[in-house]
């Protein structure tokens, strides 16, 4: 398969509940700035990558904002991304119908990596579960907002081709 290389990508960074409270949620585990204070950063690091940050709390909004992002929406095309860097947060672990859209999108050719702040491999039982981790491209956990970072690494080294354009 040859992919589409463009000089910029537009990438989602979808964010689910209570990443909206980050620096003040649990520093212990989450650190102790906010994603609104990071976002910056990234986007001065990232200068090839259009970067969108979206967080909701509801799962249907998220749901939406996934299917936009592969061209799915409402603005068709124009809400395309080439790219996701989803922290679904709790949803993780409890979201069939997330993990079903995660999948839709994969399946159309939409690359989408799971990040988490935290390692989920040393939290809670339940916190091993994931119902979106099996439709990514991979899965990056731990690095607290640095997961962030190192999803952006991977989607701009793959160049990844847009989806969306012309599908019905």
């Amino acid at each position: 398969m040859t992919l589409i290389h463009f000089d910029f990508m537009n990438i989602l960074i979808l964010n689910g509940p209570n990443l909206n409270l980050l620096g003040r949620r649990e520093p212990h585990i989450y650190g102790h700035r906010s994603f609104d204070d990071y976002l910056p950063e990234l986007q001065a690091d990232f200068p090839d990558l259009t970067l969108t940050s979206f967080q909701s709390n509801h799962e249907g909004v998220l749901l939406d904002r996934l299917h936009a992002a592969a061209g799915w929406g409402e603005t068709g095309s124009e809400g395309a991304s080439q790219g996701v860097v989803l922290n679904a947060g709790g949803f993780t672990h409890t979201s069939v119908a997330l993990g079903d859209a995660v999948a839709a999108v994969a399946g159309a050719g939409l690359p989408v990596l799971e990040v988490h702040l935290s390692n989920l491999a040393g939290r809670e039982d339940f916190r091993h579960v994931s119902y979106i981790g099996k439709h990514c491209v991979g899965s990056i956990a731990g690095f607290g907002l640095e997961s962030y970072r190192l999803a952006l690494h991977y989607l701009l080294r793959q160049r990844p081709r847009p989806v969306g354009f012309g599908r019905r």
